[in-house]
């Protein structure tokens, strides 16, 4: 069985530094990895020895008799250490920080769907949390396509009754955004080119008002499945510009990192929203904002950068004549 085991599990996901490894393969097994079961299945007296038939066709994984055969000192030797030969801080799992780019935020109803009113009247409603396992019912319910009503034509001459919805309108939509999102899904999703969001700060005085105990939860909640749906409505080449303060700026940005990918984050724009003191600030004037910057496919983004135009030639200077630095350019 050893022999066999060790043999059959020669797989590039299950090495670390090309040797097998018990750490590893114990982690993999209490994640119930598809690629280790599949190749446990496949020999038929490893089969019988880590799984149970209930029916026919129907196999039980022994996950605890499989650990216990891990641990066996006669069982890989050479893995005298689940760690590398190296030092350095690191996870529970023997992942090195350094090597860890998956930043998780974790938040209560992280796994929930959150409907989040928007008008006056929802503003003091007690939310409903709907969780993504126990409620699937209820999402879909939410989160399906809606009819849009009372369409308005607006031109120069005011506005008009509406006839006939055209590809290339600009569309206006009152309503819950989360909703509204998810009704344009199947006309948009991966055409469009720019989202700019301009969401409630969460600063506890403007229109983000619930209950205090949950009220950063409930904010990341009420961003994340928004963030979630904006990504698919983005072209490969898209982006999305969140503007936000810093109440909740850091933690957006490591949220916005785990749906968009860190590897997607184009930049933060700083921008000033105030040229004069905060009279009433107890410590330091609150005079700037940030726009977080991501790309659904960094590589495939290209910015659209405007030239400088004849009116900035006298904003900059150029005593030497540098051809580099010429303001039209």
């Amino acid at each position: 069985m050893k022999q066999k085991l060790e043999k059959l599990l020669q797989h590039p996901e299950f090495l670390v530094e090309g040797q097998l490894n018990k750490n590893k393969l114990a982690e993999l097994a209490r994640k119930y990895d598809t690629k280790l079961l599949e190749l446990l299945i496949s020999e038929e007296e490893v089969k019988e020895h880590f799984f149970s038939r209930i029916q026919e066709g129907i196999l039980v994984f022994k996950k605890d008799v499989f650990l216990q055969f891990l641990n066996n000192k006669e069982f890989l030797p050479d893995s005298f250490t689940a760690y590398k030969t190296k030092i350095g801080l690191a996870t529970e799992s023997g992942q090195y920080l350094s090597e860890n780019n998956n930043v998780v935020l974790n938040f209560p109803y992280k796994d929930c769907v959150l409907e989040g009113g928007q008008t006056k009247e929802d503003s003091k409603r007690q939310e409903v949390f709907f969780n993504e396992t126990l409620a699937p019912t209820e999402i879909t319910r939410l989160l399906d396509d809606k009819v849009l009503t009372n369409f308005k034509r607006y031109d120069k001459d005011g506005d008009h009754e509406l006839t006939k919805l055209n590809d290339n309108d600009n569309l206006i939509i009152k309503g819950n955004n989360l909703i509204a999102l998810h009704s344009l899904k199947k006309r948009f999703a991966g055409k469009v080119k720019l989202i700019y969001i301009d969401p409630p700060y969460n600063t506890g005085s403007d229109s983000f008002n619930y209950n205090d105990t949950f009220n950063h939860s409930t904010w990341l909640t009420f961003m994340k499945n928004r963030l979630e749906i904006a990504r698919e409505l983005l072209s490969d080449e898209g982006s999305i510009w969140i503007n936000i303060d810093d109440d909740e700026g850091h933690y957006v940005k490591v949220l916005v990192d785990g749906i968009f990918g860190r590897e997607n984050f184009i930049n933060t724009i700083i921008w000033q929203k105030k040229f004069s003191p905060q009279n009433d600030a107890n410590w330091f004037s609150d005079s700037h904002d940030f726009i977080h910057v991501y790309a659904k496919n960094k590589n495939a983004w290209k910015p659209n950068l405007l030239k400088r135009t004849l009116e900035m030639d006298g904003r900059y200077k150029n005593p030497d004549n540098d051809p580099g630095t010429d303001p039209r350019k």
